[in-house]
């Protein structure tokens, strides 16, 4: 969700903070298990349980963010629900995203994984996670742990959160401004919206 509280009205919109800037506050969906939700996850028992459990809600851990920023990363082009389908096998396949054993992969592990039909099979989308590995270690390395930098960015108001934009893009692989919007209101860095109904609200 965006900071005014829009959503998604198709479950193969793009990430949901990209889609929800596309329409305007519209009446949650109940999807039968007497919850009323925003309605990109109302219709979607995989979305549903995405939004109820970590949409907006903060990650304790430099391994949990790898994969919530390799998940927007791969969502790039797509469907949020395609990637979260394939989650389990890029967990997998990425070592559980565990950042000392991603930074390690060689090109022989990149183009082992470029012949992955489990995984989203995109060159440089598997890359830039080998190389944001990486800058996850030289962080961690300066501040003790990327989760340490991460807490010390300031995102207390409209400027300083868009002062995050450029600071992602230049830190980090295929980390644009809305790829970057998506990943900060997804662990809660900047708030994630509901729709209004909305047992999360």
């Amino acid at each position: 969700m965006n900071e005014k509280g829009t959503a998604i009205t198709r479950a193969n919109s793009s990430n949901p903070s990209q889609a929800a800037a596309r329409v305007k506050r519209l009446k949650p969906v109940d999807p039968g298990d007497g919850r009323r939700r925003c309605n990109w996850a109302a219709t979607d028992p995989l979305l549903a349980s995405y939004h109820d459990h970590e949409w907006g809600v903060p990650i304790k851990t430099d391994s949990g963010h790898l994969e919530r920023m390799a998940l927007e990363v791969f969502q790039c082009g797509l469907s949020w629900k395609i990637v979260l389908v394939k989650r389990d096998a890029l967990r997998d396949r990425f070592d559980g995203f565990d950042v000392q054993r991603v930074a390690r992969f060689d090109q022989r592990r990149i183009k082992r994984l470029c012949s992955d039909a489990a995984i989203i099979r995109n060159r440089a989308k598997i890359e830039a996670t080998v190389s944001n590995a990486r800058v996850f270690i030289e962080l961690a390395e300066r501040h003790g742990s990327y989760v340490k930098w991460l807490k010390g960015l300031d995102a207390s108001t409209p400027r300083a959160i868009a002062a995050l934009y450029p600071l992602f893009r230049t830190t980090f692989k295929f980390m644009g401004p809305e790829t970057t919007k998506c990943y900060l209101m997804g662990m809660g860095k900047i708030a994630a919206s509901h729709d209004q109904g909305c047992w999360r609200e």
